[in-house]
């Protein structure tokens, strides 16, 4: 027993490797108006596999990607598909068919796979039309694509199928309310509050008499004229926004700031028009 012991001891400690994961994984966090939306799911690859009606069955629930599921942490309410969805953390699972999608918020979000998947931790489920791309996409991707002050495109994409749907948040009341109680203070936001008005078409005249206090500072910045000549253009004054945007080039040639001379220069060409 003694000598069996020491040759025992005499073994070597097995190694302890770092090997790659077969799928990586990848964390986006997207602003959505004056929220977040916060994305983590794993990304396997193609390697010359038939993925859909193949690796992926057709009719069948799909972890949508590898490993656990994908989540989504929204921190402020959303809207997909006319639901509302609170704040919080969900998983995201599909069914894929060869015509249609359905597309699935879990209240579940600490799930491996697809195999313990329950309906009736569905918080909703609607279908999408898939879109067939004329280049395979290798790595599994979900993306956030046409964002707007309170919008965003989901998509997903794998080999030559995609698929998206829209997040919409409806802040309009809560920011028009911190803009108010903001212009109470001593440091008033013109500059933002102007651009607010103007990004979601409110009263251009309001936003035109914050973008002008905006513009009284002491140093004359390139972002403010162009803002400015933007907003000036829109309520329709196109001889005052060229006359503004050449200022703003100016001002941007003295800081060798080639941005705002390209684009207050594209402001004079849309007034010229």
């Amino acid at each position: 027993m003694i000598t069996l012991a020491v040759a025992v001891s005499w073994q070597p400690a097995a190694a302890q490797l770092k090997l790659p994961p077969a799928s990586s994984s990848q964390t986006i966090t997207q602003g959505l108006g004056i929220s977040t939306v916060t994305l983590k799911y794993s990304r396997p690859n193609m390697n010359e596999r038939k993925v859909f009606g193949g690796l992926v069955p057709y009719g069948e629930v799909w972890r949508t990607g590898a490993n656990n599921l994908p989540i989504l942490i929204f921190d402020g309410a959303v809207t997909i598909a006319g639901t509302r969805v609170e704040a919080g953390t969900y998983g995201l699972l599909t069914i894929p068919e060869k015509d249609k999608w359905t597309v699935i918020l879990s209240k579940n979000s600490e799930q491996w796979g697809a195999y313990t998947y329950s309906a009736e931790e569905d918080l909703l489920r609607f279908d999408v039309k898939p879109e067939q791309l004329s280049k395979p996409v290798e790595t599994f991707t979900i993306s956030f694509s046409d964002v707007q002050p309170q919008s965003a495109r989901l998509n997903i994409a794998w080999d030559q199928t995609r698929i998206g749907f829209e997040l919409t948040v409806d802040q309009d009341t809560e920011i028009m309310a911190s803009i108010a109680e903001a212009m109470k203070g001593d440091k008033k936001p013109y500059f933002q509050a102007a651009q607010y008005y103007y990004s979601t078409d409110k009263d251009i005249q309001q936003a035109l008499e914050w973008v002008n206090e905006a513009d009284k500072t002491p140093n004359p910045a390139p972002y403010i004229k162009y803002w400015k000549a933007r907003i000036q253009l829109k309520a329709g004054d196109k001889q005052g926004a060229i006359e503004t945007a050449t200022q703003g080039i100016e001002i941007a040639k003295q800081q060798n700031n080639e941005e705002y001379v390209k684009l207050n220069g594209q402001v004079i060409a849309e007034a010229k028009k």
